[in-house]
Parts: C-alpha cells; sequence; structure tokens
C-alpha cells in the first residue's frame, strides 16, 4: 500500500473496509504486486469513483508512488519509461 497507515481511510480517518487500486481495468493485479493501493471507508470509496478528478489525481498519484519506489529499491535507467512498459500508459 501506498501508506503504512493501512488500517485507516487515507481521506476521512475511519476504519478501512476497502481497497482502492489507484490504476483500474486490467491493472488491478499488478496494482496489488506493486502496492499502488490505498486504504479507504466505503464512503470515501464510492465518492472516489463518482469524481472523475480524483479518479485522474489517483491514477497520477499511484504513478509517482511507483516511480519513487523503483529508485528507492536501488533500480536505476528512467523510471517513467519503466512504468509506461509495464502498465503501457502514462499518466504524467
Amino acid at each position: 500500500m501506498i501508506t503504512e497507515y493501512t488500517e485507516i481511510c487515507i481521506l476521512c480517518g475511519r476504519p478501512r473496509t476497502d481497497k482502492h487500486h489507484l490504476l483500474n481495468g486490467r491493472d488491478r493485479q499488478k496494482c496489488d504486486e506493486d502496492g499502488i493501493i490505498i486504504p479507504l471507508c466505503s464512503v470515501c470509496h464510492r465518492e472516489i469513483h463518482k469524481n472523475a478528478t480524483c479518479e485522474k489525481l489517483c491514477k497520477i498519484a499511484g504513478q509517482l508512488a511507483w516511480e519513487k519506489d523503483f529508485y528507492k529499491n536501488g533500480n536505476s535507467g528512467n523510471a517513467r519509461e519503466k512504468f509506461r512498459k509495464k502498465y503501457l500508459k502514462s499518466y504524467l
């Protein structure tokens, strides 16, 4: 997960009931593997999916977190290009 606080909603602080994959569709399994997930309560999760701007910002945040971890884990090279190859798209 993107945060170390996995048992509370990242937006409102209520107990986590859901996890939100920051990249959706065919990339859910990759998100699970890469930890591109945030903890949410069911109310905040529904609200994110209703708001196109929130959805887009989630994708941007997910890519930025992935790129940060790419370098943090000692990798070298162009993180953005590696992300593009893995997820077939860049949100930045």
